[in-house]
């Protein structure tokens, strides 16, 4: 099993859940987060940390897609680290489902 970061990251990209997470596993997008599934160890210490419920395990139905994304965008976002500020208007964004296809951004954020 591994964690992955899903749809409800997306425009939110709450940064809580990387201070937590002891193998750094957290990579940066423009608009969201994703964990590598290679290097995430199954501890969950981040999954309460998502103020959005983004964080699920990957034994969850439906989250496939979010492995295969995850596991595409951390080999080729910047490692993340430490706590920033969440995206601009996330409160806006937290409510909203089903952003992947009109509002994931696969440009890599900046990392530290």
């Amino acid at each position: 099993m591994t964690y992955i970061v899903g749809d409800a990251c997306i425009k939110c990209k709450y940064t809580d859940c990387v201070e937590v997470c002891p193998v750094d596993c957290f990579y940066e997008g423009e608009n969201m987060l994703v964990i590598h599934p290679d290097e995430c160890i199954d501890c969950g210490v981040c999954e309460p940390e998502c103020p959005v419920d983004a964080i699920k395990p990957d034994t969850e139905p439906g989250t496939e897609k979010w492995v295969e994304l995850n596991g595409k965008y951390a080999a080729e976002w910047p490692n993340i680290t430490v706590k920033k500020d969440p995206y601009p208007d996330h409160e806006k964004w937290s409510e909203v489902q089903d952003k992947l296809e009109t509002h994931f951004n696969p440009e890599p954020g900046t990392g530290d």
